[in-house]
């Protein structure tokens, strides 16, 4: 079953753009786009979203309020802010206001894909605005961990596929979440995308 997507933003051609970026993905339908949040609660209902993406400002609206009424009425739906800054009173803010993600216009759109999918599944997503710069480096079998788990594969799967035990498996993940400073391999894989340590096919 497709994840259905509400895409809310004041900018048509970054809308369009994010629409066509999105229905590249065959796991995907946005079941709409919304350039004034008028009547926004009205359009979530009648389209039924998995998950919204939402700008944190729409014209004279304040997105994190909007959100905030959404939750109201609709606690459980994930809700991921875009912002054209990365500054972090914004993902503070957002995060507070209760979003489950916060991505940037920058954010490329297989790491938009990975996050639509992740909250949706009940994780919530932020990024890291400190402590980036001192993280240890992985060693080569690290990262080749670190991209099969990005590809869903469980540790026995990995195990398998690289000939090396459970356990080893176990270490080289312990390893990882300790050298990107992040709390679970979701968090390892989003912090490996931003930092380019790996990419999604």
């Amino acid at each position: 079953m497709k994840i259905k997507v509400l895409i809310v933003d004041d900018h048509l051609l970054l809308l369009e753009s994010l629409r066509k970026a999105l229905e590249n993905d065959p796991t995907i339908q946005v079941v709409g786009t919304i350039s004034s949040p008028k009547f926004l609660m009205n359009d979530i209902i009648n389209t039924s979203p998995d998950v919204v993406l939402m700008d944190i400002r729409i014209k004279s609206y304040n997105g994190l309020d909007l959100m905030k009424d959404i939750l109201k009425k609709m606690p459980q739906l994930p809700i991921i802010i875009l912002s054209g800054y990365n500054y972090e009173e914004y993902i503070q803010a957002a995060y507070n206001a209760g979003a489950s993600a916060f991505v940037t216009k920058e954010t490329s759109n297989e790491e938009l894909l990975f996050t639509i999918k992740q909250v949706q599944q009940g994780y919530k997503l932020f990024p890291s605005t400190a402590k980036k710069q001192d993280n240890e480096s992985l060693t080569s079998k690290e990262r080749e961990i670190l991209k099969l788990i990005a590809e869903d594969k469980t540790n026995i799967e990995i195990s398998d596929e690289l000939m090396i035990s459970k356990r080893t498996v176990e270490h080289h993940i312990s390893s990882i979440i300790r050298k990107l400073d992040v709390d679970s391999r979701v968090g390892a894989i989003v912090t490996a995308i931003k930092q380019g340590i790996i990419t999604l096919n």
